[in-house]
């Protein structure tokens, strides 16, 4: 048995490694000559570094701001001039201190400190993953540590922050340019929600970072008062809709001082920091599991195997909207090779998991209906899991070499 194991984290229980080397020995206790291959996989959002180690990537540790100003001891990710930075490792909600939410003040600085230390080490591509932010600041915090420069009416430095937004009246990007000249940059983004709107950063990503309806319109008006800032500094028409090429995500949308990409797809991820990445950076923006795919050799791999495990904590609709496990499921099932999934819990019908690709999920409550049992001792469930796909897929495999089937 030839087996590729293409897994995501359980969220808050284990990484994609730990999730791999558990179900590979299970598999192994079955049939003790497989071939288990892991690469872990993640969409964009906390993973991200884990998979570019993975790769082959080295860590390069670094201090910068956390969401709220403490400094937090985090790093990206280099093979040669390519550079992985995570923004969940640095300005995520896992960094906010004792869990206490900053939705008015929390800042995206630190990510973009990590992207000029990428910079300055030498590196001319940088991946960027937008997934799982603690701010709500458009990118703000971001570029002002890339360079630019951004002033009140009394010519002082802004506060940190989505609120302080909204007192914005001067913003020089001089030295942000003269920073990224030579500097390509690919956002991982795995959400579609414009900037500003019912359906912008504030509207839908506010409440889960601690903001009140108060909070989450006020937000929201500073994010429009910040778009207009960054069109008329970029030279954009304000207000215009940014409509890309073939309506969907990830095609090239138009560089810098040409569109006001506010309404852009992935604009308001990351609280924001899509549009700042976008409309600032001349960024170019990618589902964040195709991203990561090519990043990891996943292609490659994938043609050497008789069979795909993938997994994450929990199987629902929100899997099939660009998650990590749809995009292994996609990808392996061009590849023509069948994708089975390992997970905590199942929402998912027999017939919604083979849309999507997947020929049947494996989940850890099957074994213990205890959730609380399931998420304190994962592994040997895992390690039965694995022995169950081996017991079900070993025959078959066998059986297709030989020419049987």
């Amino acid at each position: 048995m030839r087996i590729l194991v293409a897994s995501d984290k359980f969220k808050g229980t284990l990484s994609s490694a730990e999730v791999a080397a558990a179900v590979g020995d299970g598999v192994r206790m079955v049939c003790s000559d497989a071939v288990i291959e892991s690469v872990p996989v993640a969409d964009g959002g906390d993973g991200t570094l884990a998979a570019a180690a993975a790769a082959g990537f080295e860590l390069v540790r670094r201090t910068a701001t956390g969401p709220t100003g403490e400094p937090v001891f985090t790093g990206f990710a280099r093979r040669d001039e390519v550079a992985v930075v995570e923004l969940a490792d640095v300005s995520g909600l896992s960094r906010l201190p004792g869990g206490e939410p900053a939705p008015l003040t929390a800042t995206s600085r630190g990510t973009g400190e990590l992207i000029a230390a990428a910079i300055d080490s030498g590196c001319t591509q940088v991946i960027l993953g937008i997934g799982g932010s603690a701010c709500t600041d458009g990118g703000a915090g971001l570029i002002r540590a890339l360079g630019a420069r951004l002033l009140d009416a009394d010519g002082e430095e802004l506060a940190e922050g989505g609120a302080a937004l909204a007192a914005a009246t001067s913003l020089d990007l001089t030295a942000l340019h003269e920073r990224l000249n030579g500097v390509e940059i690919t956002v991982a983004c795995d959400v579609d929600n414009p900037l500003t709107g019912p359906s912008g950063a504030a509207a839908i990503y506010g409440p889960q970072k601690g903001a009140s309806s108060e909070q989450v319109d006020q937000l929201d008006a500073a994010l429009t008062h910040w778009a207009d800032l960054v069109a008329r500094t970029t030279h954009a028409p304000t207000g215009v809709r940014a409509v890309d090429a073939g309506g969907a995500l990830g095609v090239g949308f138009s560089r810098r001082g040409v569109a006001d990409l506010r309404g852009a797809p992935g604009a308001g991820a990351a609280g924001g920091v899509g549009f700042a990445a976008l409309a600032v950076l001349g960024a170019e923006m990618r589902p964040g599991i195709e991203l990561l795919l090519e990043l990891v050799g996943f292609h490659e791999r994938v043609e050497d195997v008789e069979l795909v495990i993938t997994g994450e904590g929990a199987l629902d609709e929100q899997t099939l909207r660009g998650k990590a496990v749809a995009g292994v499921a996609a990808a392996a099932r061009k590849a023509g090779v069948p994708v089975v999934a390992v997970c905590g819990s199942n929402r998912l019908s027999e017939e919604r998991l083979r849309e999507a690709g997947i020929e049947k999920a494996y989940a850890l409550t099957e074994l213990e209906p205890d959730v609380r049992k399931c998420i304190a001792e994962p592994v040997p469930l895992l390690r039965q899991l694995g022995e169950r796909i081996a017991e079900d897929w070993s025959f078959t495999m066998t059986a297709t070499e030989r020419g049987v089937v």
